[in-house]
């Protein structure tokens, strides 16, 4: 360097340092001058002094610590500080001002012929010479570094712009103090000369990290979600107000659908949504608003060739196309627009517009490829929410379809349930009819979510209704249920490797209830599904005490117990979703205060449950399903105690036929009705024990029950041509819908159904 000393001399005169100058004019090495005295170094100086003399002059500085350094001192050193000068204040990069101790222009570097811009700032105070728009804080700032010595290190400054309007300069200032002494650091008392002042236009710098800093926010907030709107939302929230004075994201409106959109150009009659808006101006539509772009403006020309572009807004040619828009630019001055189509691969998902108001720079050609990734990573988020909503429209339907769509009308049970609305629906429900005027109710809910969710859901309650058809006890029915989730995780086990389910384990709940009229009691048993509140018709509530088994899809194998607890008329039975059971079970839960008033309609119930329930994510597809019992009336039933002889048949068939023509029941239903009892009771005075029961219900049909105390089951036969018995359940078989056995304790039951005619049901 040529401002490197000559040497460096430790304090006692020892020389420590030795640079290639010295070596030229002392001819000495490094090696043999480091470790002499500085006496000794100084004979051999053979630089001839200027102007004649015995050797050139020299000087000496301090160093840090102890050591000093020695320079050559001349007139070449000076007139390269005077090179310096000359070429800092003839160039045009860095702006450089020489202020006096009351800031004003001393002198300023200026590469035009003449000196125009010197003459023309000189004597000016610095703020208002160089056009900042807040001149007094550029003051503060300099008269802090003329008052501290601190230098103050490029800070920023806006200016007025030097061309077009709608935009402004962004400079650097850096500032020293001029002080005397300050070259020899001979005092830090000396007489303060001024402030030395360079601005740097770094108005591009600013430019590009400002656009640098959009993209970073875009790709750091959009695209974290799945939701359509929302994606549009962090679009905007990302830009506005630190890159746009206003933005708008419109998507075309079968996105949020999630339907398919055509490849290729958006056809002109295809309707966009206004998801998002943020910024200063009004919105010309507000947000939710669906209409076509309008054709001959530069929004539908960004559709049609899919490329971002700036557009003026000074002077525009298309006012007449959208007047409304051009108002509402114009009221807030808007000066410049941002397009950016929001396509992938090829197909188009909407349009991003970006606006500019007031004294903000207008968008440059800079700023498209900018835009343009925006966008392109904003259509990545929308696609990726378009195919999640696809999804879950298609698992939501297929649930919905495979749920009971109407509540079934039930003899002695009136039944309505709430769905709450969400995504992540895994809850089901069912009602089905069973012999004997009995109702059963089911609640599950399955872990998986989605397409998946509903497709486990329809194979159990396929299962369930199938085995409810058995007339099984509550606790058989769970075990066989057991079997067959066990049956269905071993097949998803058995998927390749590759296949997502193949990781996945089959687990859910399920709770089964049967209510009988006659009896007033409900027999239930669970597989790890929260047991139900019971609502007394004086509105006194409390938990079933009800035993919970392992979930279905478990390899614990425990036995499932069922428990039977009395429900009086009027008595309200709630079943809920697992997440339903704090809200439920605590005597402060906010259904079960809902749920006390059990005289109110069960819609009027539930309606309230939906208001009272708080709208958090892990209620979301919830299912609460509420059952208030009834009594059988006396006149849709009789029952008798029958001889256990051979009379029984006859005395059977008389009853029946009194009480059928009681009920209006024509001849052909009447001798169906009296063969189907004579046979059965003929089978339980044969084959069974006393006691022998019958029972005949009107309802949906009209249903005969035979009970007696013998738990053997019944066997149909198909007898010979020549055999003389053996048809008794065959001929029950050809004239009942649907007959079937159930059995208790102490006994067992043989009922039929039949199907009446319209006019006599």
């Amino acid at each position: 360097m040529a401002d490197a000393p000559l040497m460096v001399v430790d304090g006692g005169g020892v020389v420590t340092g030795w640079s290639r100058a010295a070596e030229q004019r002392f001819g000495l090495s490094t090696a043999d001058a480091t470790g002499r005295p500085v006496t000794e170094v100084l004979a051999r100086d053979r630089a001839p002094r200027a102007g004649g003399g015995d050797a050139a002059a020299l000087r000496v500085e301090p160093l840090a610590g102890e050591e000093w350094a020695i320079r050559a001192a001349g007139e070449d050193r000076d007139a390269i500080g005077q090179a310096l000068l000359d070429v800092m204040f003839t160039q045009a990069h860095v702006q450089v001002h020489l202020l006096d101790p009351e800031l004003r222009v001393l002198r300023v570097s200026d590469p035009s012929p003449g000196g125009s811009v010197d003459e023309r700032m000189r004597g000016r105070p610095f703020g208002e010479a160089c056009g900042f728009e807040e001149p007094e804080r550029v003051h503060a700032f300099v008269r802090e570094v003329l008052d501290t010595g601190v230098p103050g290190i490029e800070r920023l400054f806006h200016a007025r712009p030097l061309g077009a309007p709608g935009g402004r300069r962004t400079l650097s200032v850096t500032a020293f103090r001029l002080q005397e002494g300050q070259a020899t650091r001979q005092s830090a008392r000396g007489t303060v000369l001024g402030v030395a002042v360079s601005v740097v236009d770094v108005s591009e710098r600013v430019r590009r990290r400002r656009r640098d800093a959009a993209l970073a926010a875009v790709r750091e907030s959009v695209g974290r979600t799945l939701d359509v709107e929302a994606t549009c939302r962090d679009l905007v929230d990302a830009l506005v107000p630190e890159y746009a004075d206003a933005g708008v994201v419109e998507v075309v409106d079968s996105v949020l659908r999630g339907e398919t959109v055509r490849p290729g150009p958006l056809d002109r009659d295809v309707p966009l949504r206004r998801a998002a808006f943020g910024g200063r101006l009004d919105p010309a539509y507000p947000v939710g608003d669906v209409r076509p772009v309008v054709h001959g403006t530069p929004y539908q020309r960004a559709l049609s060739d899919l490329r971002a572009r700036v557009v003026p807004l000074s002077d525009v040619s298309w006012s007449e196309a959208d007047p409304e828009r051009i108002r509402i630019l114009r009221e807030f001055g808007a000066h410049s627009l941002l397009l950016a189509p929001m396509s992938l691969r090829g197909t188009v998902l909407g349009l991003l517009s970006l606006y500019r108001c007031g004294d903000a720079e207008a968008f440059t050609e800079e700023d498209i490829p900018v835009a343009a990734a925006m966008a392109s990573r904003t259509a990545l988020g929308i696609d990726n929410a378009r195919r999640y909503v696809h999804e879950f429209t298609v698992a939501s339907t297929l649930q919905r379809r495979l749920l009971p769509q109407l509540p079934e009308d039930q003899p002695a049970v009136e039944t309505h349930h709430l769905l709450l609305p969400g995504r992540a629906s895994g809850s089901w429900y069912d009602t089905i009819s069973l012999p004997g005027a009995r109702t059963a109710l089911v609640i599950g809910e399955v872990s998986e979510r989605g397409l998946q969710a509903s497709t486990t859901m329809g194979q159990l309650r396929t299962v369930v209704h199938a085995l409810a058809a058995l007339d099984l006890e509550p606790d058989e029915l769970l075990a066989r249920l057991y079997d067959t989730v066990a049956r269905l995780a071993r097949e998803r086990a058995q998927l390749p490797a590759s296949d997502p389910l193949h990781r996945e384990a089959l687990a859910a709940t399920c709770a089964y209830a049967v209510y009988d009229p006659f009896t007033e009691t409900c027999a239930m048993a669970s597989a790890g599904h929260p047991a139900p509140l019971v609502v007394d018709p004086d509105g006194t509530t409390g938990v079933a005490d009800l035993p919970i088994g392992p979930p279905l899809g478990s390899t614990t194998q425990e036995p499932v117990a069922a428990a039977t607890f009395p429900l009086r008329q009027g008595s309200v039975l709630a079943l809920g979703s697992g997440a339903l059971s704090e809200h439920l079970a605590p005597p402060s839960g906010a259904l079960r205060q809902v749920l006390a008033h059990p005289d109110r309609p069960l819609r009027e119930l539930c309606d309230e449950a939906a208001y009272a329930l708080p709208d958090s994510a892990e209620l979301h597809g919830s299912v609460l399903l509420l059952a208030r019992t009834r009594t059988m009336p006396a006149e849709r039933y009789a029952a008798w105690e029958l001889p256990y002889d051979t009379s029984a048949p006859a005395t059977a068939r008389r009853l029946t036929s009194r009480r059928l023509a009681d009920w209006n029941l024509d001849d052909d239903t009447g001798e169906a009705t009296e063969l189907i009892v004579s046979e059965m009771v003929t089978n339980a005075v044969r084959y069974g024990r006393p006691p022998v029961k019958l029972r005949l219900i009107l309802d949906r049909g009209l249903t005969c029950e035979i009970r007696d105390g013998s738990t053997t089951a019944p066997h149909m036969k198909y007898a010979g041509a020549v055999d003389e018995g053996g048809r008794g359940l065959f001929i029950v078989s050809q004239l009942a819908t649907v007959w079937g056995t159930r059995y208790a304790p102490g006994g067992k039951t043989v009922w039929s159904e039949q199907t009446l005619p319209p006019d006599e049901a």
